[in-house]
């Protein structure tokens, strides 16, 4: 894989990564409350288990990414990319945010795009 490939790759990764810490250990927190525009701190409270198998997921995401890039997989880091891609349109389409796709599913599009160059 090139440099710049790895590079978009680790993005997304770090990202996701990001995304875990914020669903599993910031959910309920002004910063988690804030990021997500979650109604309350009660709701937040409320469905904290469900964001937390939430950013689990994410987190293997993430995992699986940072696997292709040590053992220099482009199969690998295909598979994922399409699943960050694919989450990044059902998020969105599901909550009816075009931003989770700009944020999740583009970055995923253009590491994917560099993989094949």
């Amino acid at each position: 894989m090139s440099l710049l490939a790895i590079s978009l790759i680790a993005f997304v990764a770090l990202e996701h990564f990001y995304f875990m810490i914020l669903e599993m250990f910031l959910w309920t927190t002004k910063k988690g409350i804030k990021t997500f525009g979650l109604k309350s701190k009660k709701f937040a409270e409320e469905t904290k288990v469900l964001a937390a198998n939430q950013g689990l997921y994410n987190g293997f995401l993430a995992a699986g990414l940072v696997f292709s890039i040590i053992i220099d997989d482009k199969k690998i880091a295909i598979f994922f990319l399409i699943c960050v891609t694919i989450a990044g349109i059902y998020g969105s389409y599901s909550t009816k945010q075009i931003k989770l796709f700009l944020v999740q599913g583009v970055p995923a599009i253009i590491a994917l795009l560099f993989c094949f160059i």
